[in-house]
């Protein structure tokens, strides 16, 4: 009789001092509590995931491991993963170490990885690596990018053919009226939206969502599911990558992902509501990986 009264003080007083402090909740788009099992079910059904990530947030990384080891259980193997982290000119070296071709060291001094690889992506490749499925990198080489963001599209007018393999078709079309990019300009200041250095940095933007739109669409085979990590901004409000997506492929069966912090867990914020199909949401002074 002790023990069960010593059990039962002991679990309210959990209760009652908040001892549950979870390290993420999920949410749909709407607000409604949901379980990683009910996300996973829902995402398997698809045929291109979006998990947009706050780069530097652990949590992100580590459900993203284990969403690409349980989707690639569920689909039996039919699974390529797309990068934004990876830019298509270093391709042939994902694809080396993929395969086993390449070792650690080979691959980082040519691939151009990100600062925060070794914690964050490595690990997703070096699952790739063990399980053989196909790792992709969608992203514009920076270079390119860079030479908009100065220069504008135009700029891409002196490249040579062989280095717009690198790129998604031209000429490439900008909606500044997207959402995404109609905030960019508020970024900016709200004037500005016909100042020639703002209009440069939203088709260096879009260079990058066509581009990632466009090479995965062209690496995802029939039957498979393709699971595309990226910056939140660039698939949130089913914007950016998904617009472009849209005008290739509208057949596709597209579902997205958030990271989004707050303060509290408890609810979804509506600032973050209908953001994604389903919001991943971290605490606010979670710790960062850089």
């Amino acid at each position: 009789m002790r023990t069960l009264l010593f059990l039962f003080l002991l679990i309210s007083s959990l209760l009652a001092t908040g001892q549950d402090r979870p390290a993420y909740r999920l949410f749909t788009d709407a607000g409604k509590p949901t379980g990683y099992e009910a996300m996973l079910r829902k995402l398997a059904a698809a045929d291109v995931v979006f998990f947009g990530e706050q780069h530097n947030d652990p949590i992100a990384h580590w459900l993203q491991l284990q969403l690409t080891q349980d989707l690639l259980r569920l689909k039996q193997g039919q699974l390529v993963l797309g990068l934004e982290m990876f830019e298509r000119d270093v391709q042939p070296l994902v694809d080396q170490y993929t395969t086993g071709e390449l070792d650690d060291q080979a691959f980082e001094a040519g691939s151009r990885p990100w600062p925060n690889y070794g914690t964050d992506y490595q690990p997703l490749l070096q699952l790739a690596r063990k399980q053989k499925f196909r790792v992709v990198g969608t992203n514009v080489p920076r270079r390119y990018a860079s030479l908009v963001a100065k220069g504008s599209l135009a700029a891409l007018d002196t490249l040579s053919a062989t280095t717009k393999a690198w790129l998604p078709p031209l000429p490439l079309t900008v909606d500044y009226d997207l959402p995404g990019y109609q905030n960019m300009v508020k970024m900016f200041g709200g004037d500005a939206a016909h100042a020639a250095g703002v209009q440069n940095i939203i088709q260096a933007q879009a260079l990058k969502d066509a581009a990632m739109a466009f090479f995965l669409n062209q690496a995802r085979p029939a039957n498979h599911l393709l699971l595309h990590l990226n910056g939140s901004y660039h698939s949130d409000n089913h914007d950016g990558i998904l617009a472009y997506l849209r005008q290739q492929n509208p057949q596709l069966k597209v579902l997205t992902i958030s990271t989004v912090s707050q303060e509290q867990l408890g609810k979804l914020e509506k600032d973050n509501q209908q953001k994604a199909d389903f919001v991943l949401v971290v605490p606010a002074d979670m710790t960062k990986t850089y």
